[in-house]
């Protein structure tokens, strides 16, 4: 199995970041304050990077999501967040 040169991290930005709990199916298990998600986030970030791999921070955003969710069928969930973002990512990068 070969590394992705590239990977989609789901990123919320702050003024989404209390619909965003509010509305996901997992988002209770977020932490109740955005910087604690984000101080998080970020090192899990810097620790993939480290690895060779070029990490991109896909927006997630309340209304874009919801809609792409019930488009797609997917779940609002973690594994739907990284589907999305993995999607981002996929259709950024040139044929």
């Amino acid at each position: 199995m070969t590394r992705p040169r590239r990977v989609g991290l789901p990123w919320y930005a702050p003024e989404h970041y209390e619909a965003l709990r509010a509305g996901l199916a997992d988002g209770a298990k977020l932490p109740p304050h955005y910087e604690t998600w984000r101080i998080a986030t970020e090192q899990m970030e810097r620790e993939v990077q480290r690895s060779g791999v070029a990490v991109v921070r896909v927006p997630i955003e309340p209304e874009a999501f919801a809609t792409w969710c019930a488009r797609t069928g997917t779940a609002g969930d973690g594994p739907g967040r990284a589907r999305y973002a993995a999607e981002a990512v996929a259709e950024s990068d040139p044929a």
